[in-house]
């Protein structure tokens, strides 16, 4: 299998994407195809003592800068960026998926207008995997879609289910919609609408969820439009961090006694940080598209990286894109 790596867009690149894409090579049994600067790509790789094999270079003379406010219409002026050059590889069928931690607006126009939507998406959406309390759930919409309609977000819930099933392993992936109350009548007309549409599908639909909730497991797949679900994504990663920072400076403070309880809880939470490090779960997909596209962090480091590909690759073997065009049946009887 051979993975598109746009290896010039991200806070650390060319670098750290380098680094992955060798590491990715190693570890999951894929080739990668790095577009970018062939020179500057060369040296990196020499530098890095990449394998004789399952990489290769496709040039590109242009980067998309991340702070690119405007991606879709610059990319008239970026036709031969490294993230353009990755979208063509994929639509010419000469790769299998892409990754990119670049301009994630760049990402998602040049997906769009090379890579394609599938017959009967109108918007697709950003898929992540969200750390719970006894696992994992996937937010979707993550950031594509600020404004939706009620049967976008019943498309999100089918692409939602689907991928838990079929990448996550999890039988009958209980479906809600993220709103600011459990009971029926709750949220605005856009959530409101949404749940009967959804609930009169076959879909394992448990109703309304609370942001409170999503970290307990309540459900397997938070349904919600784009502005909503980048703000919980967000959040939830400065949350994160911030617990951390306040834990360390918690036992940094308590003396000799608070240092010696935090030696013999070091091992929890380093378990707890890995969990919640964005790292370890790779990027977000972007479902929809008739092509595996992952999104990954503008930070990513190699590990980062090389859990983005194994992402793409996961999703490649589960045949994500053919599951959810038979699963589209699903929109034709919410109707």
């Amino acid at each position: 299998m051979k993975i598109a790596l746009d290896a010039m867009g991200g806070d650390f690149a060319p670098q750290e994407l380098v680094r992955g894409a060798i590491e990715a090579v190693k570890s999951l049994g894929v080739e990668v195809v790095l577009t970018g600067d062939k020179e500057r790509l060369e040296y990196e790789l020499e530098k890095s003592g990449a394998p004789s094999q399952g990489l290769e270079i496709a040039h590109a003379s242009q980067v998309v800068p991340m702070d690119e406010h405007h991606p879709a219409e610059s990319l008239r002026h970026y036709r031969d960026s490294s993230v353009m050059v990755a979208s063509d590889l994929v639509a010419r069928n000469g790769a299998s998926a892409m990754v990119s931690a670049g301009n994630t607006g760049a990402a998602f126009a040049s997906a769009l207008l090379r890579i394609k939507r599938i017959p009967g998406i109108e918007r697709p959406a950003i898929g992540t995997v969200f750390p719970t309390v006894d696992g994992c759930c996937f937010l979707i919409d993550a950031g594509a879609n600020v404004d939706c309609r009620p049967h976008h977000l019943v498309s999100f819930a089918i692409m939602g289910s689907i991928y838990m099933n079929k990448v996550m392993g999890i039988d009958h992936p209980r479906v809600a919609i993220l709103n600011n109350g459990e009971e029926e009548g709750k949220g605005n007309q856009l959530t409101r609408e949404a749940r009967e549409l959804i609930a009169a599908t076959s879909l394992n639909f448990i109703g309304n969820i609370e942001g409170k909730d999503i970290p307990h497991g309540g459900a397997d797949v938070i349904v919600t439009d784009g502005f909503t679900g980048n703000i919980v994504l967000k959040l939830a990663e400065g949350l994160g961090t911030a617990i951390v920072a306040m834990i360390k400076d918690g036992i940094e403070t308590t003396g000799l006694r608070g240092k010696a309880g935090g030696l013999l809880l070091l091992p929890v939470l380093k378990g707890i940080k890995r969990k919640m490090d964005y790292s370890e779960y790779g990027g977000a997909v972007l479902l929809g598209l008739n092509n595996v596209v992952v999104i990954a962090h503008g930070r990513s480091n190699a590990r980062a990286i090389k859990n983005s590909i194994r992402v793409a690759r996961d999703s490649v073997e589960a045949q994500i894109i053919e599951k959810i065009r038979d699963g589209l049946s699903e929109i034709k009887e919410a109707e």
